[in-house]
């Protein structure tokens, strides 16, 4: 089952990996290369000069609601939406039609001080013009594409450009409002060398960090530690399975937490990667869940004895802090199918399904035991009554 999730998140985001695609054909114009960009299925194309350092290039992007608004910049110092020179297209207030205007995105709009003002370029802009797809008669709906024309004169001996995008819900009057906070949204950014085509490794390494940082994660703490409490719980009682139970549970616990503090160091790396991309409510249940899981490895050195009056605490502090690592855990698998924008994938199906195999086998485990709890009562109580003999234990009634 374990391998069978991993082949599932690996082939699903093999998917997303190869099913993108651009083109270097517009309606008016040919360019020589494209590339397409990492997050809301954008795409650019472009065609360098180098004799004179000019730069044409078409944004592919796409409308996310009629009001709203799509933007393509270059940043001149860093892969980053602080400092970014934008080109921002959105329906004209009053007429109803495209229209393209210049804004520079200083540290103020990330703080939502200020409201976006359009500004003129510091950058050598020679050209810009936008146009739906589908031409004059297109309008503006949740999906439509657009494309944002611009030639930029570069610095000489400069071919790698800092390219930021994004795109939001609303503009006020002309000034466009934030855009979404997912992960797609505040990680629109890349540095490609217009001279080569090719593009900096940095965003692979952060994609492929993710995909492993959530393989170990939905493995450890998503399905190894429940199977390891489902151990404890149902196995225990087998009198012909000994302490082997106990080595099982134990064993099984200890590999999913040395597991997931894997997975948990490189949620960290990612975090420090990402610098301004938060996920509040993942970091925290990641957080607790580990701190949950370092106490109960930590309480295996204070296990008492069996004879130690004390063994009852510290039975029900284990009960308690194991449950509570499990549950959050398994919350925290499906948060971070919604942080990977994977929340209607098939890899989030195959842990579902995974997941719930094994509550159908607590399920019915948990029947047996209360059945054969019931047998052994009411055993018990015929046996007090004198109904059956201390040697026919379990051998039936006698009239």
């Amino acid at each position: 089952m374990v391998f069978f999730l991993f082949l599932l998140l690996l082939s699903s985001n093999l998917h997303v990996a190869f099913s993108a695609h651009c083109t270097t054909t517009t309606a008016t114009k040919t360019f020589q290369k494209c590339t397409t960009l990492p997050t809301q299925q954008a795409s650019i194309a472009w065609t360098f000069h180098p004799h004179n350092a000019t730069l044409d290039l078409v944004f592919f992007g796409t409308f996310i609601s009629p009001s709203g608004w799509v933007g393509w910049g270059i940043n001149p110092s860093s892969p980053e939406m602080t400092g970014t020179r934008a080109l921002i297209a959105f329906p004209d207030p009053n007429s109803g039609q495209i229209v393209l205007l210049p804004y520079i995105l200083d540290p103020t709009v990330k703080l939502q001080k200020n409201p976006l003002l359009s500004r003129p370029l510091d950058v050598h802009l020679l050209s810009s013009s936008a146009t739906l797809y589908g031409g004059k008669m297109a309008t503006v709906h949740n999906g439509a594409t657009i494309q944002i024309y611009a030639t930029f004169k570069l610095v000489p001996n400069k071919t790698k450009i800092n390219h930021v995008w994004n795109r939001g819900l609303y503009v006020q009057g002309y000034s466009p409002t934030i855009h979404p906070t997912t992960s797609n949204d505040l990680s629109s950014f890349a540095t490609i060398d217009v001279l080569s085509g090719s593009a900096t490794a940095q965003h692979d390494n952060i994609k492929t960090l993710k995909t492993v940082h959530g393989i170990i994660n939905a493995i450890s703490w998503g399905l190894i530690l429940p199977i390891g409490a489902v151990t404890a719980r149902y196995l225990r009682h087998i009198q012909a399975l000994g302490p082997a139970w106990f080595y099982a549970h134990a064993g099984m616990q200890l590999f999913a937490f040395f597991l997931g503090t894997v997975g948990f160091a490189i949620g960290i790396r990612l975090g420090e990667l990402s610098p301004g991309v938060e996920y509040g409510l993942h970091r925290k249940l990641g957080f607790a869940a580990f701190c949950l899981g370092a106490l109960q490895t930590l309480a295996l050195l204070f296990r008492p004895k069996t004879t130690n009056k004390f063994r009852k605490y510290w039975k029900s502090y284990h009960h308690f802090v194991g449950y509570s690592c499990v549950i959050l855990g398994v919350v925290n698998v499906f948060q971070g199918f919604e942080v990977m924008g994977a929340g209607r994938s098939y890899a989030k199906l195959g842990y579902c399904l995974g997941l719930s195999t094994l509550l159908g086998v607590c399920i019915a485990l948990e029947v047996n035991s209360w059945v054969i709890f019931c047998r052994k009562s009411k055993e018990e109580k015929l046996r007090r009554e004198g109904l059956i003999g201390g040697s026919d234990k379990g051998s039936g009634i006698h009239s």
